[in-house]
């Protein structure tokens, strides 16, 4: 074909094979190019274009990356071993809205932050109903469940689900919940698949999850380093 691979796939394999396969291999060094540059905003066809990879294999390579990274995000939770808690733990959640493939099929995304770290400890990506809101929490670490204060728009859903001890409705005059609101600022200007109005979206959701999972483990490395 035109771009150099077999017309016909092979009997045995089920898939077209090429004999100098080595100029399109992807060095290690640059796999971590290739990481860092897709937590920017730029389009998968100009990384491609620019460092090397076909839109096909960065997507898979985006997907691998967003499947290795761990569960608590990188974050830095705190860990209650005692009866007491020396410090106050407060953390701020919200649901922000996304779509895949078009605008019809909504998706959420659902974070919680520590208040005063900044750091995000829990995403979960679904619809805007309470099995979601369940997920998120139990997605939230222990200690945070047991001993934290929850803030949180007037959005039903968290009733029931978060202990009403612990949960605290703010509006938006109170301003209680601007760090969480900025971090949503944040995720719409540096992450493409969320700015409003833009062509770059996600046509599958295991691409929407590992593009958002990639970027909030970033930032929380970014934000324990400093």
């Amino acid at each position: 074909m035109h771009h150099g691979k077999p017309n016909h796939h092979c009997h045995d394999w089920g898939r077209p094979f090429v004999q100098c396969f080595a100029h399109w291999l992807i060095a290690e060094d640059k796999r971590g190019l290739l990481e860092r540059l897709l937590v920017e905003r730029i389009s998968l066809r100009g990384i491609g274009r620019e460092v090397g990879g076909t839109r096909k294999w960065l997507l898979g390579f985006l997907v691998q990356c967003g499947e290795t990274l761990p569960n608590h995000l990188h974050g830095h939770p705190v860990s209650c071993q005692h009866n007491v808690m020396v410090q106050r733990l407060a953390v701020e959640a919200d649901a922000m809205a996304s779509f895949v493939q078009k605008k019809a099929h909504k998706q959420w995304m659902w974070i919680a932050m520590d208040a005063k770290s900044r750091q995000v400890i829990a995403l979960h990506v679904g619809d805007r109903s309470r099995t979601s809101a369940k997920r998120l929490w139990a997605k939230i670490p222990e200690a945070y469940r047991q001993h934290a204060t929850f803030y949180t728009d007037h959005y039903v859903v968290y009733e029931g689900v978060m202990p009403a001890a612990q949960h605290r409705a703010i509006s938006t005059l109170a301003r209680t919940t601007n760090p969480i609101e900025r971090c949503n600022n944040t995720l719409r200007q540096r992450v493409s698949r969320l700015v409003r109005e833009a062509w770059w979206f996600s046509k599958k959701l295991v691409h929407h999850i590992g593009a958002m999972k990639l970027f909030i483990c970033h930032s929380n490395l970014t934000r324990a380093a400093t």
